[in-house]
């Protein structure tokens, strides 16, 4: 955790109950999230809201990085998104998975924030670092 400043209480126990290597999933408006996560956080209000990229940032201003896991079809299919979510991650690890294997791997997450985004595949596993 960072510094402070998501209004959401439950994005806050989230992150602040996130340790090293632990995976955050910000997730489109239709990624399905998994019934056994922990944290199940849903914020979607209507298409585009709130959007995909907003939420991820506002994740991004509490949460430490070290790695990021994206789905190998939005390289294809939204390459648009892909290259905004890259631009996010300018020294940080990037895995491209196969969307199917993407689904299995959030079922390892400790918690999803699933946002009102249409795009296909604006979906990202974050997995925590360390401040120090």
């Amino acid at each position: 955790m960072k510094k402070g400043g998501i209004l959401n209480p439950k994005i806050n126990q989230l992150i602040s109950e996130t340790g090293h290597t632990d995976m955050i999933v910000i997730t489109d408006a239709g990624l399905p999230i998994p019934e056994n996560v922990t944290h199940r956080i849903d914020l979607a209000l209507k298409e585009g809201v709130p959007g995909f990229l907003e939420t991820l940032d506002t994740v991004l201003a509490e949460l430490q990085v070290e790695k990021v896991i994206l789905a190998e079809e939005v390289k294809t299919i939204s390459p648009e998104m892909n290259e905004e979510i890259l631009k996010r991650f300018p020294n940080i690890p990037v895995e491209y998975v196969p969307h199917v294997e993407f689904k299995q791997k959030t079922k390892s997450a400790r918690g999803c924030i699933r946002s009102g985004e249409f795009t296909p595949y604006a979906n990202v596993i974050l997995v925590a670092g360390v401040v120090y």
